[in-house]
């Protein structure tokens, strides 16, 4: 059964959510009023009621702003914007080489698109947080004097020396997700076994729980603790929930949430082996036609769109594979150059796709 947390939560609670919405904002969530002292903006994921949750990687830290977005939009208007970057660039004073769009999320009230922006590269760039209407009009979330929380992370890597190669604060956190009242964060810790996920009660009023993760790595064939998660979706398999991880090269993962818990070490349980000398770059769960699929945004090997069928009953990979093994999947040939998705509605996924020419293209498509 398919739980991406903004069609579960909208289906369960409908129009009483948007009824409610205004003495929500009032409540605030236990939000408080003031400036987010965001050091980077990285992986986004939306919580209720339109409040966004970003990802500071160079903070190491998580940030629930309240948008104040929760008028909703039409259903009817999809959404493109053609060479985002050059308009993102003009709109902050920059020029497009040096632009660098982290992240993007679909606010499931509005239907509004959030990007996550660096002005700047490397650990010096500005953070910028936008949105993007269905008309295509860009403009930048304020952050005077919002609403908001913040929960720092328990043992983050230390930055490293800009002589020494990648900066392992930048994989503090490679995704995150609300799912029924928690936060789920992925990344590394600066532990022995340093690939780990936190669930952190939403709205950070209490401590992370937090699980050290261990996968076998059928392409490379061996255990792995270090490589963090690359970006997961929230999924129910039998009525229980899990999570379901891809890591680079490619394994697909499914990990209980219940096992979650502060100081477990958890061993996730290899389902597919998607092709090695390959990056996941950004994951959605979907239906359709009365089945389930996950849509697998990848920087080698194009848009997989992979069956959830047998996700509970296929043998886990624990030895050597050459290549592909367990769940099957299909590349779709007309998605190239995607380096961000998030689901705008039941039909469509925003994608965010590098053109032949070049240009950064923010544009809707079809779930195939």
């Amino acid at each position: 059964m398919l739980h991406r947390f903004r069609y579960a939560f909208l289906a369960v609670f409908g129009y009483a959510l948007f009824a409610l919405s205004a003495q929500a904002a009032d409540s605030g969530f236990g939000l408080k009023t003031g400036i987010p002292d965001l050091k980077s903006a990285g992986p986004l994921a939306f919580g209720p009621e339109g409040i966004l949750l970003v990802g500071d990687t160079q903070g190491a830290a998580i940030f629930a702003i309240d948008t104040g977005d929760r008028t909703p939009g039409s259903s009817e208007a999809s959404l493109k914007v053609e060479g985002i970057d050059s308009k993102i660039a003009a709109l902050v004073g920059a020029s497009p080489r040096e632009i660098l769009i982290n992240d993007l999320a679909v606010n499931p009230v509005s239907g509004k698109a959030y990007l996550a922006v660096s002005r700047g590269r490397g650990p010096g760039a500005l953070p910028v947080l936008l949105r993007v209407d269905r008309a295509g009009k860009i403009e930048e979330v304020s952050l005077a004097n919002v609403a908001f929380a913040k929960a720092d992370l328990p043992n983050p890597p230390a930055a490293a020396a800009a002589t020494r190669g990648p900066d392992p604060r930048t994989e503090s956190i490679t995704d995150l997700a609300y799912v029924d009242g928690k936060v789920y964060v992925a990344g590394i810790s600066n532990e022995e076994f340093s690939s780990r996920l936190l669930a952190i009660p939403f709205p950070f009023r209490g401590s992370a729980d937090g699980a050290s993760i261990e996968i076998y790595h059928g392409s490379h064939g061996r255990f792995e603790t270090k490589a963090p998660v690359r970006t997961f979706v929230a999924y129910k398999i039998k009525g229980d929930p899990y999570l379901l991880a891809a890591y680079t090269c490619t394994p697909l993962v499914k990990i209980p949430v219940a096992d979650l818990k502060a100081g477990n070490h958890v061993k996730g349980t290899t389902i597919a082996e998607l092709g090695n000398r390959n990056k996941p770059l950004d994951m959605i769960a979907y239906q359709k036609g009365g089945k389930d699929y996950l849509l697998l945004a990848n920087n080698s090997r194009g848009v997989m769109k992979i069956t959830t069928e047998g996700a509970d009953t296929t043998e886990p990979i624990t030895k050597h594979i050459d290549d592909r093994a367990g769940l099957a999947y299909e590349t779709i040939a007309s998605l190239k150059g995607v380096m961000h998705l998030d689901q705008l509605d039941k039909e469509h996924a925003l994608i965010l796709v590098q053109s032949d020419a070049g240009p950064l293209n923010l544009e809707t498509i079809a779930l195939p």
